[in-house]
């Protein structure tokens, strides 16, 4: 004779073919009973409820105009070397001599111009006659009031640039976040500052970009050697410091491009270059001129 399968129930343990509707319905309820009660627990545990919805929408990630492919490192030298330089694995994102499809604008338009990309977190803010009704670090809603916990330094940064004149009573603006909490302070700020998007195109621009050819040789060596870091020049100036500080990079801005409503904005760093790794980390079969294949760009940050 064959066994039957057992089936439980609370406590109530019977065959299966004796499984009747009331049975079934306690069985539903008993299980929607540990659900609600799992979901209120956890709701109690990380403040649920308490998540305000964000309102803002994020930042739109911004691509290379040459493309990345993925090179090994050395395995042993990246595990020694690899974290200070921002390499989770030991591989690299790396730029090589083709243009990314669709970039092109960025090398042979007159109307391109490059800024410095400020190193710190992205953070958007919208105001309404005069008064800061919304606080977003990318989709992570920011409340101004909040003092116990938090990024209180990203309310530091947002009130001192109200207080430079940096943020307009009404619309939304995006801008960067930087200090002393964030990517090891490359500026030497002693206290956080919001430094909208708007403002670094204005006040941030390389002026000799249109004195030079626009090619891999030409931006490879700039960045290498002479990128230095607008923002800390200007601060330099006025405060008597006679370094230089590196920038992370650039954004490319084509603002004709923007009134036509297509892509008007890529970026290009200096940890997109072989260079910028292999005097402590090798890069295994790097060469400029790349491989055929084309790998998919978005899973480059």
């Amino acid at each position: 004779m064959a066994l039957q399968r057992q089936k439980t129930v609370g406590s109530d343990t019977r065959p299966a073919h004796f499984d009747d509707g009331g049975t079934r319905a306690v069985a539903s309820e008993a299980r929607e009973q540990v659900k609600e009660e799992t979901t209120n627990t956890r709701r109690e545990r990380t403040g649920m409820d308490n998540e305000p919805t964000p309102t803002l929408s994020d930042f739109p990630k911004l691509h290379c105009p040459f493309l990345r492919q993925t090179f090994k490192t050395d395995r042993e030298q990246w595990a020694k070397c690899g974290a200070p330089l921002g390499l989770r694995s030991p591989e690299a994102y790396l730029v090589v001599n083709r243009i990314n499809p669709g970039y092109e604008w960025v090398f042979d338009d007159p109307a391109t111009f490059a800024v410095e990309k400020l190193n710190g977190t992205n953070v958007k803010l919208r105001t309404e006659k005069g008064r800061l009704v919304a606080v977003q670090n990318r989709l992570n809603v920011i409340d101004p009031l909040q003092i116990g916990k938090g990024k209180v330094f990203i309310m530091e940064g947002v009130f001192m640039s109200i207080a430079k004149g940096l943020v307009k009573e009404d619309g939304e603006q995006a801008g960067e976040v930087i200090g002393p909490k964030l990517q090891g302070n490359p500026y030497k700020l002693p206290l956080h500052e919001w430094y909208p998007f708007e403002t670094a195109m204005d006040r941030l621009r390389y002026k000799s970009f249109h004195e030079h050819d626009r090619t891999f040789d030409n931006w490879s060596s700039w960045f290498k050697d002479g990128l230095f870091s607008r923002y800390y020049t200007k601060r330099a100036s006025k405060t008597g410091a006679t370094d230089k500080v590196m920038a992370e990079g650039v954004v490319f801005y084509n603002l004709e491009r923007k009134a036509a409503n297509q892509t008007w904005r890529a970026k290009l760093r200096r940890d997109m270059f072989d260079w910028f790794y292999s005097d402590k980390v090798a890069i295994l079969d790097y060469d400029k001129a790349g491989r055929d294949e084309v790998e998919d760009q978005e899973k480059f940050e």
